[in-house]
């Protein structure tokens, strides 16, 4: 073992996020790309149990359902709610805009993980974040970047101080963002930022905490 991997080990990395003791059952509002290319793969490698989605396409619905083996296939939102097991998680993939409408109709203190960005503007965030005090729901959104594995461990050589004081943080990214995929995002103002970077933002804030102003 090199020198290099002796010393690495040593300093006993988290590069696994915390896993819950006893998964709850999910069940999914929305059926599009996000969901099936990303969500859905995720859930089956960590044993999570899916049983049953909903959208507004019943028949992009059954197809996810049948290329994921969940169970049951809600014809309505209203319906998913109510035959949903009464300590599901809901995992609510759908636009910020439609979530004044969903957040409503969902049981009072369910846990609920939302997509990025929540809402377009302040005053969206704002009103969304009151629903959720209203329902007293237990939501999240969904900056998984803060537990990729690679972003888990430089947090743990933060944590440690095996870099010294943080004083600066600089994000580089080389990628190409499919935005054809979205035709939805087509003429949203700040899509890039909203959509995409702000993950960026978010791991800022887990490696240096809540800023305490804005320029």
């Amino acid at each position: 073992m090199s020198v290099w991997r002796t010393a690495i080990n040593a300093l006993n990395l988290q590069t696994t996020p915390p896993l819950p003791e006893n998964p709850r059952p999910i069940v999914v509002i929305g059926a599009g790309g996000i969901v099936n290319d990303a969500h859905l793969p995720a859930y089956r490698q960590a044993g999570f149990a899916v049983t049953g989605i909903f959208d507004l396409d019943e028949e992009q619905a059954r197809k996810t359902a049948v290329s994921f083996n969940i169970p049951s296939i809600y014809p309505a939102l209203e319906t998913a709610v109510a035959e949903s097991p009464t300590n599901a998680v809901f995992d609510v993939a759908v636009p910020a805009a439609a979530l004044p409408k969903i957040l409503p109709l969902l049981p009072n203190g369910a846990g609920v993980l939302i997509q990025k960005p929540m809402g377009a503007s302040l005053a969206e965030a704002r009103s969304i974040l009151e629903l959720c005090q209203q329902k007293e729901l237990k939501a999240a959104v969904n900056f998984q970047l803060r537990y990729a594995p690679f972003v888990l461990a430089a947090h743990s050589l933060i944590e440690q101080g095996v870099i010294g004081e943080l004083l600066d943080v600089e994000v580089r990214v080389n990628v190409f963002t499919p935005w054809h995929l979205w035709e939805y995002l087509e003429g949203v103002a700040y899509a890039e930022l909203y959509y995409h970077s702000i993950h960026y933002l978010d791991y800022i804030r887990y490696c240096l905490g809540n800023p305490r102003g804005v320029f």
